[in-house]
């Protein structure tokens, strides 16, 4: 008798399994007419693990845990174990492996098509938004063809003759007379038809216009945690990929766009959980709303993933998360707090020590101070970039309440400052989503996305 009850279940089994793969397969067979890829820059499963428990507790889970498909993914490049955002960017969009620092071009430096331009040569619109500056690594995979990701200023001009439908981050110094040595670009952009605004007030006003350039800061946007402090009028991942859908979803054909939750990896690179935390959760935001409306619309592919994993974050045992959830502003704001000595090679001791006290509750030693401050020199003998100098902070901080991450000696010597070559998780709503699952490389996204939209 139990052996026929087991019999009947493994059949009934096997059947509800076969209609779902059926049904799954049939999914597969319609062609999305829309493509929204969400990427969480530097965002790992410890990333994603930090902020579930930082946001949700022990027993909760972050929107994007609840997309019906999961997969991962092997980041490397051509020619480095561990990607940097340009060469991981490139594989996503290209689906061609290639050097680090390479934009848009093969090892070679031949240019490759994109997604983008295959959605723009179908009739489709095409969006890019990025909480860095557009013309970076990442954002600028997606747009442009360049031998480094160090020339901004011509991505610049190549988004312009692009002609991207919507563009949306910072980076307005790039666009400007000084960075591109020769004229502002911005009047072009106005000329093409494009409504070009500088702030979220601005961002609303423009509702659904067909064209929008918006350059929301001169340098990336600010960090979740330090948008008060600095009284910014900004606006967030959330709001931003809004107002692009609106702008975007008005074209019949369809439409593709990228929204890169960029600073998620800024934060990792300084081992800063609570910013960790915060930029996940801004970013997850922005995928419950893009996956609710995927939902209504019934027509559009969702993937959400990361280009590449940054610093081996881990939710540690150890990690003190209520002294971690307490801290208010980023590592990097807390370096702008600090005060220089005379010459400017080292910062005041008892400045350091107030720092660390005022904005993470945590008394250093003069010895502690005195090794930020070492760490705190460029090559030349000079005090680094503040951001550089949040790096520093943000890893004494960690080390203090307990987090899990490479140690700063690793970091200082990897040539991407503290990726690593750790496997990404993909998360998948929509038509064909089911091809997602399984462990695939990065250029894989590219070549699924391409079969799927049926070019």
């Amino acid at each position: 008798m139990k052996l026929i009850i087991n019999f009947v279940a493994v059949a009934s089994l096997f059947f509800f399994t076969g209609c779902a793969t059926q049904q799954v397969n049939t999914n597969v067979n319609k062609a999305p007419k829309n493509v929204i890829l969400m990427v969480g820059d530097g965002m790992g499963v410890g990333q994603i693990e930090i902020a579930r428990l930082l946001e949700k507790g022990k027993d909760g889970r972050l929107f994007l845990q609840t997309l019906p498909y999961v997969g991962l993914i092997q980041t490397y490049s051509a020619d480095n174990i561990v990607t940097d955002s340009a060469a991981a960017a490139t594989s996503l969009a290209t689906g061609v492996k290639t050097n680090n620092k390479r934009v848009g071009m093969d090892p070679e430096g031949n240019p490759v098509d994109s997604l983008p331009d295959y959605f723009k040569k179908d009739g489709k619109s095409v969006g890019l938004i990025s909480t860095n500056t557009v013309v970076d690594a990442t954002p600028a995979g997606f747009v442009a063809s360049t031998k480094t990701r160090y020339e901004q200023a011509e991505i610049a001009r190549q988004i312009l003759s692009s002609e991207f439908d919507i563009v949306l981050g910072g980076g307005s110094d790039y666009f400007e007379a000084k960075k591109q040595k020769g004229p502002d670009l911005i009047p072009l952009f106005k000329e093409k038809g494009y409504v070009v605004v500088k702030d979220k007030t601005e961002l609303s006003q423009a509702g659904n216009a067909p064209k929008i350039l918006g350059l929301f800061n001169r340098s990336y946007m600010n960090y979740f945690l330090d948008i008060e402090e600095r009284n910014s009028n900004e606006p967030s991942l959330l709001e931003m990929t809004q107002s692009a859908i609106a702008s975007l979803s008005k074209n019949p054909k369809g439409f593709f766009l990228m929204s890169e939750g960029a600073r998620i990896d800024h934060a990792a690179h300084a081992v800063d959980i609570t910013g960790v935390w915060k930029e996940t959760v801004e970013f997850d935001k922005a995928v419950e709303f893009v996956v609710n409306w995927a939902k209504k619309d019934g027509n559009t592919l969702v993937v959400v993933l990361a280009d590449h994993e940054t610093m081996g974050l881990t939710a540690a045992e150890t990690m003190n998360i209520q002294a971690l959830k307490a801290i208010k502003v980023s590592p990097e704001y807390m370096a702008a707090q600090l005060v220089k000595n005379a010459d400017k090679t080292a910062f005041v001791i008892d400045s350091i020590k107030s720092v660390f006290k005022t904005y993470a509750n945590i008394d250093i030693s003069d010895e502690e101070a005195a090794l930020l401050n070492k760490r705190s020199l460029n090559k030349k003998g000079g005090l680094d970039y503040e951001y550089r100098v949040g790096w520093e902070i943000g890893s004494i901080i960690a080390e203090h309440y307990g987090a899990g991450a490479m140690s700063t000696g690793i970091r200082a010597q990897s040539a991407t400052g503290g990726h690593s070559g750790n496997m990404i998780p993909v998360f998948v709503f929509g038509p064909g989503g089911d091809s997602f699952e399984g462990v695939m490389d990065n250029t894989d996204i590219f070549k699924k996305i391409k079969l799927l939209a049926q070019f």
